[in-house]
């Protein structure tokens, strides 16, 4: 090995270490690897010497045995029931950006919405990531109070007692909404539920719109849906009109999507016949009408999330934040068609 202004860090072909490095800058092993880890408390030219020093040696910082020694592995997982789905992809990607901030990578896992699937994506990442986040899940909440006492994690989306949780509460909105298809004359409505027993999202929605028909006389039908696709929402088209039902409110925006597109089939006209309203506003700008939605903002809980997450590293996460949604009113909803003489 050379002295300090030396270029190699190999001794004999041996693989660059920490502690080889710092021998030939003359530091402590604890300031070369703060130089990777924690750079704001050092200074800005010891940090580059360090880094100068690294990249002549060819030395790459092993996160793995960081992790054993710190605990931190460098990266936060996030699990998603359906990558598919519009609304994940923008709730993803402010996670990562969120990360990055913090020096952090993140792992993505698909779990199909399959809690088997969950709980196996749960054990492979929770000994590669310093925190999870478990979005929408559709596991037990028994099981999910037992993995958030094993492991670091937050759940998105899923109200469990004993758990750190950020939620979007879309309840308030929901109930404007249907309100307001009330002001515009709309008695007959139909709801567009979601097709997972454990959506803690459904429940709440389903909840808001059945209340709030029934507190302004309103009459409602509640369709199910298999799977909650585009493709389930155009094949219910013909039942909401067999209800009647001149105004829709659905789970979320895909259903909102495929009603619009069975409607469109049988020749009814949105907002003119039929009002649709959807949910997560993830589709607006390509749907014809623009379909009015509940907005939420998905920058907020991945802030909220991340913030739950890694703040007080040396603690679990607890608490439980609720973000509002807000009513967002655009091309597909209108009054109420009257009544023509002699139909129903």
């Amino acid at each position: 090995m050379t002295g300090r202004g030396g270029a190699s860090g190999r001794a004999g072909g041996a693989r660059p270490t920490i502690t080889l490095l710092a021998a030939q800058l003359g530091v402590s092993p604890a300031t070369v690897s703060r130089a990777f880890s924690r750079p704001e408390l050092l200074r800005p030219e010891t940090v580059e010497r360090v880094l100068e020093a690294a990249r002549a040696a060819g030395y790459v910082p092993n996160r793995h045995a960081r992790a054993l020694s710190t605990g931190r592995t460098g990266a936060v997982g996030i699990v998603v029931t359906d990558i598919a789905n519009p609304f994940f992809p923008p709730l993803i990607r402010h996670v990562q950006n969120l990360a990055q901030e913090r020096g952090l990578n993140v792992l993505l896992a698909d779990t199909d919405e399959q809690p088997r699937r969950e709980e196996a994506a749960v054990a492979l990442l929770s000994h590669q990531v310093e925190g999870l986040l478990l979005c929408s899940s559709r596991l037990a909440s028994t099981t999910l109070r037992r993995l958030a006492q094993q492991h670091r994690l937050v759940l998105v989306n899923r109200d469990v007692y004993d758990t750190a949780r950020v939620l979007l509460d879309t309840g308030p909105a929901v109930r404007e909404a249907v309100t307001r298809l009330a002001e515009l004359g709309h008695r007959r409505l139909t709801y567009l539920a979601g097709p997972q027993p454990r959506s803690w999202s459904n429940s709440q929605r389903s909840a808001a719109v059945r209340d709030q028909a029934a507190e302004l006389g309103l009459e409602l039908t509640s369709l199910p849906t298999a799977h909650g696709t585009y493709e389930d929402g155009y094949a219910v088209a013909d039942r909401v009109r067999v209800a009647g039902a001149t105004a829709v409110v659905a789970f979320d925006d895909i259903l909102a999507h495929g009603v619009m597109g069975g409607l469109a089939s049988l020749g009814v006209q949105v907002p003119r016949d039929v009002s649709v309203i959807g949910c997560d506003d993830v589709l607006a700008t390509t749907t014809h009408p623009p379909l009015s939605t509940i907005a939420v903002d998905l920058r907020a809980v991945a802030e909220a999330s991340m913030a739950m997450l890694l703040e007080g590293p040396g603690a679990q996460p607890s608490g439980r934040t609720l973000l509002l949604a807000r009513l967002v009113l655009r091309g597909t909803v209108g009054p109420a068609p009257r009544v023509r003489p002699g139909s129903g």
